[in-house]
């Protein structure tokens, strides 16, 4: 197994599945069991979505390059360095370890911004797909005022006495998400957020590569008044914008009756994503 070594000085594991042009996925492929894989299911998350969409994509003729950044960074926080330029070099270096030079990429939500900054950054993309995140007007002010909010509860809750059990959470209540992450996982998004704080995404309308934007037709999220009672509206943004973005080159698809977590699904992103990167092969 490959292993990456990140700019900060440590190690990412690198999963490649697969032979044909390279597809970089920032997803777990490995097998998630326990409270873990049952809170997500809770919530409405796949726990095995990773490793569906690496070997559906494989299985489609591409060789995928995976690794699962998210769960890294819970492990090594970075706040304080965790900026965009962090971030594309962090991926440039998983796909060095890959061996890839050339590679399509597709990251949803937060990883979906975190392809923006990339391709923005480099050369060597041959197709950008994003997920679940506005290539134009997204929701930075809204996500970084959700960010500090996170990380203002972190501290609250650091040495607070944990409840013997919690209701499980309602999939889409974003309201009652409990805080369960440190104050160093919650202040690197701080970090990241705050380095975007003047980004003008207007830029992803030059971009030339080939580009994919996919989201739910409904999925605008509205958090309680614990988080500021801050709206990230995310499809009504794709939709408002449509019309530049596709006339800027972007394919651009609203999955109906699709919300933040559901538009996520391999049975609702892969439809869409397949084809746009078989078609990458011109």
């Amino acid at each position: 197994m490959p292993t990456a070594a990140l700019p900060d000085g440590s190690s990412l594991d690198v999963t490649t599945l697969g032979d044909g042009p390279a597809v970089l996925l920032p997803v777990r492929t490995a097998p998630l069991d326990g409270p873990q894989a049952d809170a997500m299911r809770a919530w409405g998350a796949d726990p095995d979505l990773g490793a569906v969409l690496a070997h559906r994509v494989a299985d489609a003729g591409f060789r995928v390059v995976a690794a699962d950044y998210e769960a890294h960074l819970a492990a090594h926080p970075r706040p304080g360095t965790l900026t965009a330029d962090a971030v594309a070099d962090d991926l440039l270096a998983v796909a060095d370890a890959a061996g890839t030079d050339r590679f399509a990429y597709y990251g949803y939500s937060w990883l979906a911004l975190a392809g923006l900054q990339l391709a923005l950054r480099t050369d060597r993309l041959t197709g950008l797909a994003m997920g679940g995140y506005p290539p134009l007007d997204g929701p930075y002010a809204a996500m970084l005022a959700v960010t500090r909010a996170a990380h203002r509860l972190a501290l609250a809750h650091r040495d607070a006495p944990r409840p013997a059990a919690t209701p499980a959470p309602e999939p889409g209540d974003w309201g009652s998400v409990e805080m369960t992450q440190s104050p160093e996982q919650t202040g690197q998004y701080v970090t990241l957020y705050e380095s975007l704080d003047d980004f003008d995404d207007a830029a992803s309308l030059a971009l030339r590569v080939p580009r994919l934007a996919v989201v739910g037709a409904d999925d605008d999220i509205v958090y309680g008044p614990g988080w500021g009672d801050v709206e990230v509206v995310i499809a009504g943004a794709v939709a408002r914008r449509r019309p530049e973005l596709e006339a800027a080159g972007w394919t651009v698809a609203l999955l109906p009756g699709k919300d933040h977590m559901s538009a996520m699904q391999a049975d609702a992103v892969l439809p869409v994503l397949l084809p746009w990167l078989a078609a990458l092969r011109g």
